[in-house]
Formats: C-alpha cells, structure tokens, sequence
C-alpha cells in the first residue's frame, strides 16, 4: 500500500481546508485509515481514523467537531474535512493506513502541510 497525501496549505483563523488522500493497491479498501499530525518541535498526534467500511471513525478530543473523516473506497480516497481552524493546527499532516488496527506498524505517504494564520 501505497499512500500520498495532498491539499496542504495556508488559511486563515476559522478558515477550511480539506486534506485527500490517495491510496493505491487492490486492498486499500480493507484497511483503516488515520490522520496524524505533528507541529513544529511536537511529538506526532492523532487525529483521526476511519474504518475499512467508512462506518466507524474516530476523532481526538483537538478535532472532533470541527474535522470529519470520510472515505470513497470506489476511489482509493480518504478526506480530513478541516473546519474553524486554529492557529495551533499548524502542523505536517500525515496519512497512515492498517490492516492490523497498528498504525505505527502500518503504512505512511509523506505529509502535507498545514499553516493557520492568525
């Protein structure tokens, strides 16, 4: 499994920016797929996740209710809708992908980064 993140860039406070990302391989619709992030000086953090079948997902307490996590498996996609973004969601973000519930041990694309002007 192959993974590529894209739609990085600069906002403004309370702005929106949706993150994709692009899997490849025949498989890529049975793994989980997560978000993560890490901020200048900051160890990695989660962000998000989403089920194989896109039914259930997971948001930490800094992202819930302002990210949502999605998937089109027809597309090999998975999305972090970001919205009311704050300055400390600065970060590089990151895609991860598992089929052992392990993200660490899973599958990573290189990060897009996020800047949050005040």
């Amino acid at each position: 499994v192959q993974l590529q993140a894209s739609g990085g860039g600069l906002v403004q406070a309370g702005g929106s920016l949706r993150l994709s990302c692009a899997g490849s391989g025949p498989t890529f619709g049975s793994y989980a797929v997560g978000w993560f992030r890490q901020a200048p000086g900051k160890e990695r953090e989660f962000v998000a996740a989403i089920r194989w079948s896109g039914g259930t997902t997971h948001y930490s307490d800094s992202s819930g209710g302002r990210f949502t996590i999605s998937r089109d498996n027809a597309k090999n996609m998975v999305y972090l809708q970001m919205n009311s973004l704050k300055p400390e969601d600065t970060a590089v973000y990151y895609c991860a992908a598992t089929a052992s519930g392990s993200f660490y041990s899973g599958y990573w694309g290189q990060g897009t980064l996020v800047t949050v002007s005040s």
